[in-house]
């Protein structure tokens, strides 16, 4: 069904002690291997795609870092790095002092086949960006949509290679990418003024771009696609919904806005006075969310599936998926917005929060006396919603990026008080009888606004009260 091609795995096995190596030679699926993890005063492990192995009884020391690091190149700001003219990547982790006492070194693959699912929208010209998960293939197709621009229709491709992933490591790109142009960006702080630079200076006729995830990015997005060039590009998030949610990249679909409409308009419409909006038109035309490396869902028209879910309507999504004998399938597909009294159906799970600089005694009080169930999650990814106060988020450290990497909700609390508190508990657990999604997402945007803005509520008759 599809074509794997291991991105000469021997050199990535080569730069590890032999003690490493020779077990992983003696695995009849190594050429499977995933990614090889070796900590400081921990035993080295290797990851499969569905197992984990550990490869010796001995230690990794810091002789042993030590030597991987001297046969691999530079580490970047970003703490990546590379081992020339191939797509293999080993990321390194360190102490406070900023010594290695770890690395990820995980194989490149340049796999080829899963355009297919995509290639009509690419060759229309319209701007696509791919959701999904870490892992689940977003660069792969990147190098693809690279390729067959380039190489099948001759058009003057630029990839904005941050951390050398999509085109490898060294001054001249992996064919993977065919006869497209690389930039390679010194820090990933420059990301959005290379993107810039690329079309000034280059005129290209496609940008390739991995990983949107600051608003300057977002915003060299939007100028790029207002310039006429075609944008191909990834972002941090697992589905539409998930970019409606947040603020940092709202943007690249229009942007979400709160407006007040007057009673009549409110009666006609059969809704609240406060609705949601789309700000402007999208920077991307259609959103491909990656299912597995044999499934996507596409949202074909990003205005009306953003349009559709923000004024209560079901958006329309199509499925598509290769089959065994590598022919992409399709079937259209509509969400139901499904109407449900609060009384009749509870969540089966209480919601799972993270904090990160929020008061943990204080909200479980909160919770107590609102009689609302709670559990403070201790692992980031076992969380539903990642709570933090406004001066945390703003410095935007490591946590937050993690939590965004992940899709997960991000609740700003103004300050750290209790009236904050329970206004951010009264969002996540409304008391409406009848509750729709969009409702909820309403809220949720709504409430978070009120959390970092300190914006102002209506009461009935007009008069205003300070949230």
């Amino acid at each position: 069904m599809r074509r794997v091609v291991t991105d000469d795995l021997d050199a990535l096995l080569d730069i590890l002690p032999l003690y490493i190596r020779e077990p992983l030679y003696q695995q009849p699926d190594h050429s499977e291997l995933l990614e090889v993890i070796l900590d400081l005063g921990r035993l080295p492990e290797a990851r499969f795609p569905h197992r984990e192995l550990v490869l010796n009884s001995k230690e990794v020391n810091q002789s042993d870092i030590d030597y991987v690091v001297s046969r691999i190149g530079e580490f970047t700001g970003d703490n990546r790095a590379g081992i020339n003219h191939t797509l293999h990547r080993i990321s390194a982790i360190r102490n406070r002092h900023g010594e290695i006492i770890g690395l990820t070194c995980r194989v490149g693959r340049a796999v080829f086949g899963t355009v297919k699912m995509i290639q009509d929208l690419i060759e229309s010209g319209k701007n696509v960006l791919l959701l999904g998960r870490p892992g689940i293939g977003k660069t792969t197709m990147l190098r693809e949509v690279a390729r067959v621009l380039s190489d099948d229709f001759k058009k003057r491709v630029i990839v904005i290679d941050t951390s050398n992933e999509i085109a490898g490591d060294g001054d001249i790109p992996h064919p993977a990418i065919g006869h497209a142009r690389r930039m390679q960006v010194a820090a990933p702080a420059e990301q959005h003024a290379v993107m810039i630079e690329a079309v000034e200076n280059h005129m290209p006729e496609v940008i390739i771009i991995d990983e949107i995830g600051t608003e300057l990015e977002a915003q060299a997005a939007r100028t790029i696609a207002e310039r006429g060039v075609q944008l191909v590009g990834t972002a941090h998030g697992n589905t539409l919904e998930n970019l409606i949610m947040n603020p940092t990249l709202s943007d690249l679909i229009g942007g979400i806005q709160t407006v007040t409409l007057g009673d009549e308009e409110a009666r006609r419409r059969h809704t609240q006075k406060s609705i949601l909006e789309r700000k402007a038109p999208p920077t991307f035309d259609t959103v491909v969310e990656i299912v597995d490396y044999y499934k996507v869902t596409v949202h074909p028209d990003v205005t009306e599936a953003v349009d559709a879910l923000l004024h209560g309507r079901p958006p329309k999504a199509e499925v598509r998926w290769m089959d065994e004998d590598g022919e992409v399938k399709r079937e259209a597909i509509t969400s139901p917005l499904i109407w449900e009294s609060k009384e009749e159906k509870q969540p089966e799970k209480p919601l799972r929060f993270y904090l990160f600089g929020a008061n943990r005694s204080r909200l479980e009080q909160i919770a107590r006396e609102g009689r609302k169930e709670l559990k403070i999650a201790a692992d980031l990814k076992q969380a539903d919603i990642f709570l933090t106060t406004r001066s945390y988020y703003r410095r935007k450290p490591q946590k937050i990026r993690d939590a965004e990497a992940l899709g997960i909700p991000i609740y700003v609390l103004k300050s750290n008080n209790a009236a904050q508190m329970k206004q951010c508990l009264d969002a996540l657990y409304p008391r409406d009888t009848q509750y729709t999604y969009v409702h909820h997402l309403q809220r949720l945007l709504a409430e978070r606004r009120g959390f970092n803005s300190g914006n102002r509520s209506v009461e009935p008759g007009g008069k205003r009260k300070s949230r």
